[in-house]
């Protein structure tokens, strides 16, 4: 059994929250697919953990940004996570690769295998954001193929089969279930509920069952810590899963 988390984006509470919940299951491996601090919760306390984790993890665009950026650059979430990750976090981040491939069945990535910072199931039309077609998907992943291909980015829970001989899964945000952002246009991005999400993959003869979880935590918690750092849209996000509710 493979567990899969994305997008803790500092929320320590709501990942301590998925960890206690795999202890109870037989789970052999833990795959982490970036944007690991980003925001105005724990992201010095988040990456500490982190570190002390046996897990496959990799970094997403945040990640990027946070070590790679000039710090003049920086929006409000990586500004709030940068100013309060010291040097052994940072290098920690800075040495995380973009994607890692299992060979010979599984590809992690962040966004598409070629961009940590692009949508790879979702398309933004006109400031709204629907199901990317088979198409489309096909186009992003620019002839990357995988049996299994594991992605985040954009914290919406998603199970995608291409053809026959290709699974994407998406395993929505352990931290943040809504978002505005401004690329490629701006849009919301909403689940509706404030649980921590992760995927639990297993293979059966049949091929592999996957299994979106939500996790109730103390989201309130991480709300008001949202609150208090003056992000009322992260602290609606976190205690609704709307941006406004």
């Amino acid at each position: 059994m493979l567990a899969v988390l994305a997008d803790i984006h500092g929320n320590l509470p709501a990942l301590q929250a998925v960890v206690a919940d795999l202890k109870q299951r037989q789970i052999d491996t833990v795959l982490n697919l970036g944007d690991h601090a980003s925001g105005p919760l724990w992201p010095q306390e988040t990456v500490a953990f982190l570190m002390q984790q046996p897990w496959i993890q990799i970094a997403g665009n945040h990640d990027r940004q946070l070590v790679q950026q000039d710090p003049a650059t920086h929006g409000a979430s990586d500004r709030y996570a940068f100013e309060r990750l010291g040097a052994p976090e940072k290098r920690w981040l800075q040495a995380l690769p973009a994607q890692i491939r299992i060979e010979p069945d599984l590809l992690l990535c962040h966004g598409t295998p070629s961009h940590d910072n692009v949508y790879l199931l979702e398309t933004v039309e006109h400031g709204t954001v629907r199901l990317a077609r088979h198409a489309e998907i096909t186009q992003r992943l620019a002839g990357v193929r995988a049996r299994i291909l594991l992605c985040g980015h954009t914290h919406t829970p998603r199970v995608i089969q291409i053809d026959d001989t290709m699974l994407i899964v998406n395993p929505g945000s352990v931290g943040l279930p809504a978002y505005a952002d401004a690329e490629p246009e701006p849009h919301v991005m909403e689940t509706g509920a404030p649980h921590a999400r992760y995927a639990i993959l297993t293979q059966q003869d049949q091929g592999w069952r996957v299994e979106l979880i939500a996790v109730a935590y103390d989201y309130q918690q991480a709300a008001n810590q949202a609150q208090r750092n003056g992000r009322l849209d992260w602290a609606s996000g976190l205690r609704t899963g709307y941006l406004q509710a």
